[in-house]
């Protein structure tokens, strides 16, 4: 079993900046990806960005330019820079890791990962 930990997220103020840590625990070496979904009020869970053990990292689109996810393999965490935060934004950050999956999207979608933090909220005022 892997159990992950999120730290930080709060209020900020639009174009502001905030940084999620997270640590992750347990059987680790099973692990083949890092990374950070959220889910905004109303709408279904989505992937932030995501290191995977072997190939590219993965961003979603609008926070592209704005967020940096780095992960220490040795230490076992992954957090998440944002910048230039927007009121869009606002939603409960899920630090998240996956044992593995196949395709084109893989990772992409919330039923490729197997572990998830309870969740920190990150709201952005306007």
């Amino acid at each position: 079993q892997v159990q992950m930990a999120e730290s930080g997220g709060g209020l900020v103020q639009a174009g502001g900046s905030l940084r999620l840590s997270c640590a992750g625990s347990g059987n680790l070496f099973s692990i083949n990806a890092m990374g950070w979904y959220r889910q905004a009020p109303g709408k279904q869970r989505e992937m932030v960005a995501v290191v995977p053990n072997v190939g590219s990292t993965k961003y979603l689109d609008s926070v592209k330019g704005r967020f940096a996810i780095s992960r220490d393999f040795a230490k076992g965490t992954v957090d998440l820079q944002m910048n230039s935060l927007k009121p869009e934004d606002t939603a409960v950050y899920y630090c998240v890791s996956g044992r593995g999956c196949t395709g084109y999207a893989c990772y992409e979608r919330s039923i490729d990962m197997d572990y998830w933090g309870k969740g920190t909220l990150v709201t952005v005022s306007s």
